[in-house]
């Protein structure tokens, strides 16, 4: 038999049953504080301080979630169930007019396919955010991100608050919460969901490379706004509306030192590091 309906009657019941939800959690929600995230190592396996720590969400299916980012934090991402897809935008946090540029990405590195020491450049030649570590090999960065019209024609339904969200809509939620506007959202990647390019020049979709615990580090170059939507892929053939978990986290790191093996991997990034260091010195 169910429990009966709380009391919320009067404004002291209604008050009383507010703050014992207080107590509860939810299945996809912010740690807040950040601080208060339990149990969280640094890429070498060491504790990593409360005081470090910036950022901890777990993004449901069709969520979504933003932060600004220090130079030098870490951000993880993890596919807890092994079949996330991280939509995802990175502006300049200071000028965000300066955004991430995939197209510039892409072509400067000579490589469509992201991994470890891949960059993710913005329109002025400076490095946003670096790879520092991929458990998952399978990511994206041609396709871009889902629309409400695409979802509606293939889910049923497309609108942000509806049961099958797109990934642009919950861009456009994320990003209001920085003062920009849909006018901002540009051309993303996508992490744990890949794509391959065929001989013709076909696009097809690899979606089964990631598995639960795959895992994404990228480091802040730059500080930065990132803005995550957790949503399928635009090329995703599943006829259900397919996203598992997906936590974020992020915590105060370093700046990238000169020696540093993406900064010098190629003549590429090495440039790409000069013009972000040249941005501090101006």
């Amino acid at each position: 038999m169910a429990p009966p309906p709380p009391d919320t009657s009067t404004t002291f019941a209604a008050r009383e049953h507010a703050r014992v939800q207080g107590e509860r959690r939810a299945a996809f929600q912010p740690t807040v504080p950040a601080a208060d995230a339990v149990g969280v190592l640094d890429a070498s396996g060491a504790p990593v301080a409360p005081g470090r720590l910036l950022w901890d969400d777990v993004i449901g299916p069709g969520g979504d979630s933003s932060r600004v980012l220090p130079r030098g934090a870490t951000l993880r991402l993890t596919d807890l169930e092994g079949d996330a897809c991280a939509n995802l935008l990175v502006y300049n946090a200071a000028q965000p007019l300066e955004r991430l540029n995939v197209a510039d990405t892409v072509k400067v590195q000579w490589q469509a396919y992201l991994g470890p020491g891949s960059l993710l450049l913005s329109d002025m030649g400076r490095v946003l955010l670096s790879i520092t570590a991929d458990t998952c090999g399978s990511h994206d960065a041609l396709c871009g991100a889902s629309t409400r019209a695409r979802n509606e024609a293939r889910y049923g339904s497309g609108g942000v608050h509806a049961d099958h969200p797109n990934a642009r809509d919950r861009f456009a939620v994320a990003l209001a919460k920085h003062g920009l506007a849909r006018r901002d959202i540009v051309p993303n990647v996508n992490l744990f969901k890949g794509v391959r390019v065929e001989p013709d020049g076909a696009l097809a979709f690899v979606g089964d490379r990631s598995h639960a615990g795959a895992v994404v580090e990228l480091r802040a170059e730059l500080p930065v706004i990132v803005a995550v939507a957790n949503t399928p892929h635009v090329l995703d053939p599943r006829t259900t509306y397919t996203a598992s978990p997906l936590r974020v986290l992020a915590y105060k790191g370093a700046v990238t030192p000169p020696d540093d093996l993406v900064r010098t991997a190629t003549p590429e990034s090495l440039r790409a590091f000069q013009n972000t260091e040249d941005y501090f010195l101006a």
